[in-house]
């Protein structure tokens, strides 16, 4: 079934990773909308917490900026913009290569880790089943919530730079790629103007359609033992994550802000801005979740390279996981000094190795 139920919260393991290989009682990862009023406040003042806490100074780059294309760290941002800054700085190598599932699922349990270390949060990773919003995306009720202590807020507006004006973040301010507020625009047909290596064929597709249970169910259901093109389901530009990114625009789509310099260059780099992008990739995660549970000939299945492949789009076609070098289960995984490290092998299965959750 598409979303089964279950129990979930991940181990803390920020500071000094402590493996879970005896994990008998895992958290429960839940969707946003079954949590209570309660539970939503105190996931978001835990995420508002983040940026009111100072620069970390062991934070560094590893990415060269002409391959980057990113501005330096802002030390006087907050701890929240410097994760924010990890995904910038790491952007081509945990995008279309092998580390894209693996690295997002660390991302996501790392910062759940940071709200729960640094912020007292008792909660658990909320994921954004946005295949439920698809048909109707942009009057979901999802967006009607404008309570300023547990409400997410709807759309910006058009006048203010697509500044989200009610809910908890309508005042979240942020340091990447230059100061701003958080921004929403909706686009329902993002791929328009879009091409290169057959990632956009259809250009005036709606961008809601990728993502619908039915798809999403499909993507599950099939692919079997087939990491690689699961992934390429999932990442290629019309593929429900990308889809997702760009219906959202602002932040999550990455485009630049008004106040951004000329040279800023729009893309996913600074999308985990947007506190929804947690959710989001929560539910990423989710799905390859459930596509490891589909079938046992998944659970284990790992091909990946470290280089994106966008020489072409038959190249692409055949390292839709990335291109050689060839990454294995005992690759180390970058995280710029923001948090330790770990191994591909340690993220693969969410109830061992450094994890302990599982999703309802």
């Amino acid at each position: 079934m598409l979303f089964s139920s279950a129990l979930a919260t991940v181990l803390g393991l920020l500071a000094s990773p402590v493996f879970a290989a005896n994990c008998t009682n895992p958290s429960v990862r839940r969707e946003w909308r079954t949590f209570t009023t309660e539970e939503k406040s105190e996931w978001i003042s835990a995420v508002k917490c983040l940026s009111d806490l100072p620069h970390n100074p062991d934070l560094f780059a590893t990415v060269p900026p002409s391959v980057s294309s990113i501005v330096p760290i802002n030390a006087s941002g907050s701890y929240y913009d410097d994760f924010v800054y990890v995904h910038m700085d790491l952007n081509t190598r945990i995008h279309f290569t092998g580390l894209f599932l693996p690295w997002h699922r660390w991302y996501v349990t790392v910062y759940e880790t940071a709200l729960q270390q640094k912020c007292n949060y008792t909660g658990v990773s909320p994921y954004w089943n946005w295949s439920m919003d698809a048909t109707e995306f942009f009057e979901s009720p999802f967006w009607s919530d404008s309570d300023p202590s547990s409400g997410l807020g709807g759309w910006g507006d058009p006048s203010k730079d697509y500044e989200v004006q009610d809910g908890a973040f309508s005042t979240f301010n942020l340091s990447y790629p230059s100061y701003h507020t958080l921004r929403r625009n909706f686009t329902a047909q993002p791929y328009l103007g879009l091409a290169g290596l057959d990632l956009f064929p259809e250009p005036a597709l709606y961008a809601n359609t990728t993502f619908t249970i039915e798809k999403i169910s499909e993507g599950i259901n099939g692919f079997v033992g087939d990491y690689p093109k699961f992934q390429q389901w999932m990442e290629w530009g019309e593929g429900p994550h990308g889809s997702v990114h760009l219906i959202m625009g602002g932040d999550l789509g990455g485009s630049c802000p008004a106040s951004a310099p000329a040279n800023c260059t729009p893309g996913p780099t600074f999308s985990a801005n947007e506190p929804l992008f947690w959710m989001h990739h929560a539910m990423v995660d989710k799905v390859w979740y459930d596509w490891q549970h589909a079938n046992e000939s998944n659970f284990w299945a790992y091909v990946g390279g470290a280089n994106q492949s966008f020489i072409n789009a038959s190249f692409y076609d055949e390292y839709p996981s990335g291109a050689a070098p060839m990454l294995d289960l005992d690759y180390l995984m970058p995280s710029d000094g923001m948090f330790e490290q770990a191994t591909i092998r340690d993220v693969m299965n969410t109830t061992d190795g450094l994890l302990c959750y599982i999703y309802e």
